[in-house]
């Protein structure tokens, strides 16, 4: 079948669209965009965006959709990205030029992936997250509304350093991660935390500034205090791969794995 486009659209003969591809009301879609099969995308959006009115650098710098792609209204996607199957945005949202993104990616309303970055599978981004430049996001990270990753140690300056989010870790509600740290897999950041170093596998960390606590699988279910919530995987499953499926061998390999001590440091 073929794709639906909007009278008021505008779709530039260069733009690629796939199968049953639907484009709203007043939407963009700009030269060298590839949009996969059946995808939506919703009014008010601009695809394939030139970064800084520089119309040649889609030409050389192609965006690419992945399948079944679900992108809301108003929403901005630069040129330059390449982006796997199955992302889906909230109104708003922004995903800058020369990011390489995973597949199953969620970003909420009024989130922001600045450029150069790379975004793993699974990885879900709350409302108003920014993630700044140069930011590297393993799969099945989450990161809850408001948190800011940033990248300029004295900024104004030349000297990007990104963060590193390794997979798993869970970043809690308005905290901010400075320059250059890395959250290591499974870690979990409390909410309001301010993040100057960086935090081991495993653990719990929080407060301003950040510091690590105790292991994270010490932290108990909110309804059941029997139950410990971390590591996350095995209470929640939710539009994740292992919804519905046997998953307990990976559930035992993780029991399995030895947990890092926490190390004493002078006050």
């Amino acid at each position: 079948m073929s794709s639906f486009i909007h009278p008021t659209a505008l779709v530039s003969p260069q733009a690629h669209l796939g199968e049953e591809v639907y484009i709203g009301p007043y939407s963009i879609i700009h030269e060298q965009v590839e949009i996969g099969d059946y995808s939506r995308i919703g009014a008010y959006c601009e695809i394939g965006l030139p970064p800084g009115g520089h119309e040649t650098f889609s030409a050389s710098y192609p965006l690419k959709i992945g399948a079944h792609a679900l992108i809301r209204s108003r929403c901005t996607l630069y040129a330059g990205s390449t982006i796997g199957a199955r992302l889906e945005c909230g109104h708003g949202a922004i995903i800058r030029e020369e990011s390489l993104i995973g597949e199953n990616l969620r970003i909420g309303s009024g989130s922001i992936i600045e450029g150069h970055c790379q975004i793993g599978n699974y990885v879900r981004l709350q409302g108003n997250v920014q993630i700044g430049k140069g930011s590297l996001v393993d799969d099945f990270v989450w990161i809850f509304p408001n948190v800011v990753l940033t990248n300029d140690p004295h900024p104004p300056s030349p000297h990007l350093v990104g963060v590193t989010l390794k997979a798993y870790a869970v970043i809690g509600t308005a905290s901010i991660l400075l320059p250059g740290v890395t959250i290591g897999a499974h870690a979990v950041i409390g909410a309001l935390s301010l993040v100057k170093s960086s935090i081991p596998e495993k653990m719990l960390a929080a407060g301003h500034p950040a510091k690590v606590i105790c292991p994270a699988h010490h932290l108990r279910d909110y309804l059941n205090p029997g139950k410990r919530a971390y590591p996350w995987p095995e209470n929640f499953d939710r539009g994740l791969p292992w919804e519905n499926q046997a998953f307990q061998a990976w559930l035992a390999q993780l029991q399995e794995s030895p947990t890092p001590e926490i190390k004493q440091t002078s006050p």
